[in-house]
């Protein structure tokens, strides 16, 4: 159709873009395998996730706290990991998607 512009943001297979988060992530090492804020509460979990940027360990959202979101939303902190040895799950709060 004239003057219609279309940008196209292709990728490999129909993929999502890559995040550029996992760019802006340093090596940091996890605290302990457990939420703080939970074990305070006297809550359960269904499964921990560590930030990318600073190491901070937290729920999950399938958790009853959803601490790991909460710590992104106060820090900005984009991109966690699953904390369970042998996965390799990434999530990006900014693109709402694993990375």
């Amino acid at each position: 159709m004239p003057g219609l512009s279309v940008t196209v943001r292709g990728s490999l297979n129909g993929q999502a873009p890559r995040c550029d988060h996992l760019d802006m992530v340093p090596a940091a090492e996890h605290g302990s395998p457990e939420c703080g804020q939970c074990l305070a509460l006297g809550l359960g979990w269904t499964r921990l996730l560590v930030c990318l940027t600073c190491g901070w360990v937290a729920c999950s959202d399938d958790s009853p706290g959803g601490h790991a979101r909460r710590h992104y939303e106060e820090t900005d902190h984009p991109v966690v990991a699953e904390l369970e040895p042998g996965k390799a799950w990434r999530w990006c709060y900014v693109h709402e998607r694993t990375v």
